[in-house]
């Protein structure tokens, strides 16, 4: 796998593998679809691009098989404070799940926070996702009892389909 920071000319592109990854319905899906309770895309080119400008230490971190090959996977990756990097948005071409390129690009997404001082890995996962917790338990994320609210009302992210949404911390040392 090649791994590198992705280029302003591939927002697109990332904005069409999060939506098919995270609300592909059908044979789109992949397991990570959160379709049975958030409708709507995922992410949409002016809020990536305006997250990115918000956070200029942040990056999307991309992994293809040939450096010109297409994108099959990326990951979110910001200094959250220090020592301390936030992961996000770990998504991977639903018809290429079965490949483990998820424990891959998760591992590449650590190194790369690591080689940059983290010591520790924080994300966010919805409170329902019971497998997708498990997943990352299995890679060492921990569950820190807390817990954020899900942006009900900000459509960007997509309309939640329960009123109880929000999401666990979880982290890991590195």
């Amino acid at each position: 796998m090649i791994f590198a920071p992705a280029a302003p000319s591939e927002h697109e592109a990332l904005v069409a593998l999060v939506n098919s990854a995270y609300r592909g319905q059908g044979a789109q899906a992949g397991w990570t679809t959160e379709a049975g309770y958030i409708d709507g895309q995922r992410i949409d080119l002016e809020s990536l691009q305006a997250d990115l400008a918000a956070s200029p230490d942040a990056l999307i971190l991309t992994a293809r098989d040939e450096a010109e090959g297409p994108i099959l996977g990326c990951v979110w990756l910001e200094p959250a404070q220090a020592g301390v990097w936030y992961l996000g948005m770990l998504t991977i071409r639903p018809d290429l799940q079965d490949r483990q390129m998820g424990r891959t690009l998760l591992a590449a997404g650590e190194a790369y926070a690591k080689e940059r001082g983290a010591d520790r890995m924080q994300m966010t996962v919805v409170h329902i996702r019971d497998t997708l917790i498990a997943w990352y338990q299995r890679r060492g994320y921990a569950l820190t009892g807390e817990t954020r609210p899900f942006p009900h009302g900000d459509d960007r992210f997509g309309k939640p389909l329960r009123d109880d949404l929000s999401f666990v911390v979880m982290e890991k040392s590195i």
